[in-house]
């Protein structure tokens, strides 16, 4: 299926699902891919798709360009709801990240200062203490937490590093406090090999449900496909499904919105 490389190091305003009125911020190239995981859903495509060909732009450029993009929004009277870092990979592997959400948040309080910051991460680097710092200063730090189940989120997310554990990402989302919002996708099909990645039965969605309590996030965002997909054999979560998971997650008492 056709997937999409977004610009750099600034994207939109686009609308948001889950988000609203969004301007993304790509701090990873433009033509290329850099990303902890590999994952079969990902509208970017798979990491072998995409490889680097050129640096990742420089903290002095993204402040210059979305400074620009943000005076001309004033000036048309464009509304604004989110700066939301996502873009061509894991956005917190920028070796500047810290500094970048700094800047970012800035320039947000000069002409937006009722817009949010938003990171969009797969939680994979949060035990660095740079990235953890920049992930407290955001409004929303949105982490990824697809299951807690590990031949699931190899066929699935594929970390690049062996070393990956999911206990330990949640050890590092509980040490948030509450400030983090857990997003998960749930979906069916199968992967290029033929495996069942289907997620919205008790077998993944109950131990799922359990790590949400020990994590205390702030939010939850459930949401489904919703652009073209690198692997092929995907579909939708249905609406009931995604709705009966969001019920589970109210009646734990935490805010839960599905996007479909």
């Amino acid at each position: 299926m056709s997937t999409i490389l977004y610009p750099s190091p600034i994207v939109g305003p686009i609308h948001s699902r889950r988000l609203g009125i969004s301007l993304g911020v790509n701090v990873n190239p433009a033509d290329s891919k850099i990303c902890t995981f590999d994952c079969i859903y990902c509208e970017v495509g798979y990491n072998s798709w995409h490889r680097p060909t050129s640096k990742r732009p420089s903290r002095e450029h993204i402040a210059s360009c979305l400074e620009a993009k943000l005076k001309e929004m004033k000036a048309q009277g464009s509304s604004l709801d989110v700066i939301t870092f996502s873009g061509n990979g894991e956005p917190t592997g920028h070796p500047q990240f810290l500094g970048i959400v700094e800047d970012t948040i800035l320039l947000r309080n000069r002409y937006y200062p009722e817009a949010k910051v938003s990171v969009l991460t797969n939680s994979t680097l949060a035990h660095i203490p740079e990235v953890h710092r920049a992930l407290e200063l955001v409004d929303n730090n949105i982490m990824k937490l697809d299951t807690i189940d590990p031949d699931y989120i190899n066929k699935v997310v594929r970390p690049t590093s062996p070393a990956y554990d999911v206990k330990e990402v949640i050890e590092q989302m509980q040490l948030f406090k509450g400030h983090v919002i857990i997003q998960t996708m749930f979906m069916h099909g199968t992967d290029d090999l033929g495996n069942d990645v289907s997620n919205t039965s008790d077998r993944y969605v109950d131990p799922w449900l359990d790590a949400i309590r020990r994590i205390k996030p702030s939010e939850v965002m459930i949401y489904t496909i919703d652009r073209d997909t690198p692997c092929a054999h995907l579909s939708k979560a249905t609406h009931d499904e995604l709705n009966a998971i969001r019920d589970r997650v109210a009646a734990e008492g935490f805010e839960c919105i599905a996007a479909y």
